[in-house]
């Protein structure tokens, strides 16, 4: 077998944010981390470092010295440079970046924090869909992280919003939940795939729908959910017969027997539900309901309302273990149909 010469393994990306001496200080500790430099393992000179990696010998010079600062490698004349120390951790510090707060964003946030671990510094920010202030909080940060993890979706503004993400060093970022065309280099994802995902949890539902002859999607004009959304339910209805309606303001819907009501957004459940109520019609009998995104209310509410949605304990989880596996790994979030007496 092939032994990995240094230099399959340290690069350094002109088109990065990060400095170039910490790039190549970052992938040495990675390097440690993960076992392929060992303690007493030589390293290149300053000048063959310089050379194979075209970056300047004060670079080079300067990646050394903090390596040096911080104790991971040591010099001896004739030696030259050498891995000193592997007992170490660095500690983690994220800059966790949220679309909004809902309960089952706290489900995510909750399962992130409690997989990371203790050793972990995480400052939490929300920008409400705004792209404004998503920009605001990106580019105006005074400290550096060792991962930035994002939830992109925005009301309006999601391609300047990728120009501000791919400013940022690529083997720091996590993207959540949605992964926005465009964004280049090797990053990590935990990510929704929302047409195929409504798709195939309507399907999973289609024998309960049966007594049904309408499915109608509430669907806000100015929302942040993403369109593969409708393209997933026109799909399913398209395929096995439903009437599809997407309403965008459920207080003006007309609202009859044998439909069947999918809303996003938990105020617009709360309006339903309240307007059915009023029209004594019998929930999962005369007229269906089925929620986006498993809550622990849900399983409650009138006996139980149908839902689909992202585990997003698992969201959470597996972002957290990117992080700690220095994954670069693209993973799929599982989303499932959970059936209550709602139809």
């Amino acid at each position: 077998m092939k032994v990995p010469d240094f230099f399959d393994f340290i690069h350094v990306d002109e088109y990065s944010a990060t400095p170039k001496y910490l790039q190549l200080s970052n992938a040495i500790i990675q390097a440690v981390e993960q076992g392929t430099l060992k303690k007493e393992s030589l390293l290149p000179s300053i000048n063959e470092l310089s050379y194979k990696l075209d970056i300047s010998r004060d670079t080079a010079e300067k990646g050394y010295k903090y390596l040096k600062n911080i104790g991971v490698i040591n010099s001896v004349p004739g030696k030259g440079y050498y891995i000193s120390n592997i007992d170490f951790k660095r500690k983690l510090k994220i800059f966790l970046l949220f679309n909004k707060l809902s309960a089952h964003k706290k489900i995510v946030y909750d399962a992130f924090i409690a997989a990371l671990g203790d050793d972990v510094s995480v400052d939490f920010y929300i920008y409400n869909n705004d792209f404004t202030l998503f920009k605001r909080f990106l580019t105006n940060r005074k400290e550096d992280y060792s991962h930035y993890v994002i939830i992109p979706h925005f009301i309006e503004g999601e391609e300047q919003a990728r120009d501000i993400i791919n400013a940022l060093p690529k083997e720091k970022l996590i993207l959540l939940d949605k992964k926005i065309p465009g964004i280049d280099g090797m990053y990590a994802a935990a990510y929704e795939n929302f047409e195929q995902n409504i798709y195939d949890a309507l399907e999973q539902a289609r024998t309960h729908l049966s007594k049904y002859h309408t499915l109608k999607i509430i669907f806000p004009k100015l929302s942040y959910f993403p369109k593969e959304i409708l393209d997933g339910f026109h799909r399913f209805c398209q395929q096995y017969a439903f009437t599809p309606k997407i309403v965008s303001n459920i207080l003006d819907e007309p609202i009859n027997q044998g439909e069947v009501f999918i809303n996003l957004m938990e105020d617009d459940l709360v309006i339903l539900l309240e307007r059915l109520i009023g029209m004594e019609y019998k929930i999962g009998k005369d007229v269906g309901v089925i929620s986006y995104n498993e809550t622990p209310l849900k399983k409650i509410i009138l006996n139980g309302i149908t839902t689909i949605s992202t585990d997003f304990r698992f969201m959470g989880t597996v972002a957290a273990q990117l992080i700690l596996e220095h994954s670069t790994k693209h993973v799929e979030v599982p989303f499932y149909y959970t059936k209550r007496a709602s139809i």
